[in-house]
């Protein structure tokens, strides 16, 4: 299996070529593909040396699958030449989401929908990613009206000059700023720009792709995005509105059933999900949960993983293990 990660050298890049090590997928050629600033730059994989290449060679070099995070503008460029090479594109960025020529992916709810003809195929936000783990079972046994969230969201959302401030104000260093704001001892309501509606592209994400992914527009979503200053995770507090009533007991048997999903939820103990013991994880982690006692059929409750990880390469590289068991590469 001839591999490509574009964006090699990134953040989100970097944790992909780590998770295709652990993951053991099948790469008999890794091609690392970068910026024209970091060609020729050599990057480890596995004990091996590889020499990151440029966009135009990698197409060249007529990979089985080519994993994209390298931002938006660089997707929409490449991915179609790719895939018109015969690679399968795995895109990270927002590119092709809401395309309705293209799947939207999270392998344990839909990946049924892939063919063999879906060349390029879309990983959701990664806030989206973890909430619709928990989502999808619940809305299969109760029907999901409306989701009110709340996100509380990781630096390493933003990237690697946001890492870089926090250390800066930290140590109390004059830097670089990769938002507007101080983000050291600070919350900042606005994930990405703002679209016309006064919600952030962030909240909109989340509003979008879950239709999308659970295949159901009737399904009321609204949220507001926060960046706060942690890096082990995203965390979201979740409000879940149902047609028909449920036990809790039962929904969090679902839920402890639900592969890729781990329940941390005992108020006696003091369990509950942490960025801090999520990060280097892939199972997207749920607790707090009990029933809101403001109005019938409603659930709230506190949804953590590793943006990294289950929100970005873990998915990502599941998806291509997807298509490799299935024969669709």
């Amino acid at each position: 299996m001839k591999v490509a990660v574009v964006g090699a050298t990134g953040m989100v890049g970097e944790v992909m070529l780590k998770v295709l090590a652990e993951r053991n997928f099948p790469v008999t050629e890794l091609i690392p593909v970068a910026s024209e600033k970091s060609v020729g730059k050599e990057i480890e994989f596995k004990g091996k040396k590889y020499k990151v290449v440029g966009l135009q060679t990698a197409v060249d070099m007529k990979a089985d699958i080519a994993l994209f995070s390298a931002g938006g503008q660089t997707s929409l460029d490449w991915a179609p030449k790719f895939a018109a090479a015969g690679t399968t594109v795995i895109d990270n960025s927002s590119a092709w989401r809401m395309d309705p020529t293209k799947k939207l992916i999270v392998p344990e709810i839909n990946a049924h929908e892939l063919t063999p003809t879906d060349k390029i195929i879309a990983n959701p936000n990664c806030s989206t990613i973890q909430m619709v783990m928990v989502l999808a079972p619940l809305h299969q046994k109760y029907n999901i009206k409306r989701v009110v969230v709340s996100t509380y969201q990781s630096i390493t959302g933003t990237g690697v000059k946001a890492v870089q401030q926090l250390e800066n104000e930290y140590a109390g260093i004059q830097g670089e700023m990769a938002y507007k704001y101080q983000i050291h001892r600070n919350a900042i309501p606005q994930c990405d720009v703002f679209e016309d509606n006064d919600y952030t592209k962030e909240e909109m994400k989340l509003v979008r792709e879950t239709k999308k992914i659970l295949s159901d527009n009737s399904i009321a979503v609204t949220a507001t995005a926060v960046r706060i200053p942690v890096v082990g995770g995203h965390s979201e507090t979740v409000n879940i509105e149902f047609t028909n009533d449920f036990d809790v007991t039962e929904l969090r048997k679902i839920l402890h059933h639900t592969n890729g999903v781990t329940v941390q939820d005992n108020t006696d103990t003091y369990t509950y999900p942490m960025p801090l013991y999520a990060e280097g994880k892939d199972d997207v982690f749920v607790g707090r949960i009990r029933r809101d006692e403001s109005q019938p059929n409603t659930v709230n409750m506190w949804i953590v993983a590793d943006n990294l990880r289950k929100g970005a390469a873990t998915n990502t590289i599941q998806i291509a293990e997807y298509l490799v068991a299935n024969k669709l590469v």
